[in-house]
């Protein structure tokens, strides 16, 4: 199993709130057209525990919410992926309006693949907190 942490990020606003909006994976939609790299996913679906998209070059990959502890971690598994996906989003209180948020993603990857692979990993789960640290602060 391979591990990539993202950076720890900073989002100005109160870990209730965060934990609230990142729990329900509906939420995801807002942020869908502040990234740049949208016109890479296509077909993108959410309800409250799952969202799935198609990714040019790998297919379709969807992700469940299997655990929530409020206000400190969401973990989700994939569902149709080509490996095994796992992520956690891990909150800390920093201060009354201030949370810090970690992601982490371990994936079950052949050797061959993590080659061809990694170094995409290790920015994107850094775009993927960017992107919700920007669209989760007020």
């Amino acid at each position: 199993m391979t591990t990539y942490e993202s950076d720890i990020k900073t989002i100005s606003s109160n870990e209730e709130v965060v934990f609230n909006k990142l729990s329900d994976l509906n939420n995801l939609k807002e942020l869908q057209n502040k990234s740049p790299e949208t016109d890479k996913i296509k077909d993108l679906f959410f309800d409250a525990d799952s969202c799935s998209f198609v990714v040019d070059g790998i297919g379709k990959i969807g992700f469940r919410v299997v655990e929530r502890e409020p206000f400190k971690t969401i973990k989700l598994n994939s569902e149709n992926a080509p490996v095994q996906l796992s992520v956690w989003v891990q909150l800390k209180k920093t201060d009354e309006n201030n949370t810090a948020m970690k992601l982490t993603l371990k994936a079950e990857l052949p050797m061959m693949i993590k080659m061809m692979v990694d170094k995409k990993l290790k920015e994107g789960i850094n775009k993927v907190a960017d992107l919700l640290a920007k669209g989760l602060s007020v």
